[in-house]
């Protein structure tokens, strides 16, 4: 199975679909730089009017914005929350004046469209990042991990597909994943740890990286490492036990299980 991006790579349960044996769509990307929004989270260009999709037929879809919003993103990211449902395109929408959301895309009849959407932020110029897609509590359905506003007191907030919206049901406090400007998005990532999925994510500082887990609908920091420098550069996993993390002095290999609370 190939996972979305690095921050992915870590963990075998995340619930990525395979752009080899996608059922429906085998490859997605960004069209038509604007700058009608002009946040430039990621700098120049990434920001877009159009979703591009290719078919397993080879046919191309099309699904573009209207004048009031953009893709603020880099990718588009290939998921499936669940092994019985169908891959979907998982993108971040800005909207002129309420800001960023979480937003699902299905191909459906030969077209695509939305099939879920988180609440946006509420403020325009506000951007969040994902940190996994990755079943966090063990009931085979897939949640969206992702750190909301990660430039200015980030909070890591866990979203389920209910119907046609992704529902917050947990938030925790005090995280960032991403330096503004930047291009690199994998500075979290989901890792799996005696049988369970953890997330690790960088504190608002990123100068230490902290260990937390969805329990009981709630999220629980369950440790954290000290690192020597800033987290600059990606995360991702070099062993089931490792990660490597580019950090502003260079990499560095972590064992996360060496960050938890004895």
């Amino acid at each position: 199975m190939i996972f979305w991006l690095r921050a992915f790579l870590a963990i075998p349960l995340v619930l990525a679909a395979s752009v080899a044996n996608a059922k429906g769509i085998v490859q997605a990307s960004f069209e038509a730089s604007v700058d009608r929004y002009g946040h430039f989270a990621l700098g120049r260009p990434h920001e877009y009017a159009r979703l591009v999709a290719i078919t397993a037929s080879g046919q191309r879809r099309v699904f573009e914005l209207p004048e009031n919003e953009v893709f603020e993103d880099l990718t588009p990211r290939m998921v499936r929350l669940a092994a019985s449902e169908p891959d979907e395109i998982l993108v971040i929408v800005s909207h002129r004046n309420q800001g960023a959301r979480l937003v699902l895309l299905r191909l459906n009849g030969g077209r695509i469209e939305v099939s879920a959407q988180s609440a946006p932020i509420g403020t325009p110029m506000r951007w969040l990042n994902p940190v996994a897609v990755a079943d966090l509590d063990g009931d085979g359905q897939a949640e969206i991990a992702a750190v909301i506003t990660p430039h200015i007191g980030g909070i890591l907030k866990i979203y389920q597909k209910q119907g046609a919206a992704l529902v917050e049901v947990a938030a925790l406090g005090g995280f960032s994943n991403h330096a503004l400007g930047s291009t690199e998005l994998a500075l979290s990532q989901a890792f799996e740890m005696g049988g369970k999925v953890r997330l690790l994510v960088p504190d608002t500082t990123r100068t230490e990286l902290r260990v937390v887990g969805f329990e009981n609908r709630r999220l629980v920091e369950q440790g954290r490492c000290t690192l020597p420098t800033a987290i600059t550069g990606g995360m991702q996993a070099v062993s089931t036990t490792q990660v490597s993390v580019g950090l502003r002095s260079g990499r560095q290999t972590i064992s996360p299980k060496d960050c938890l609370r004895q």
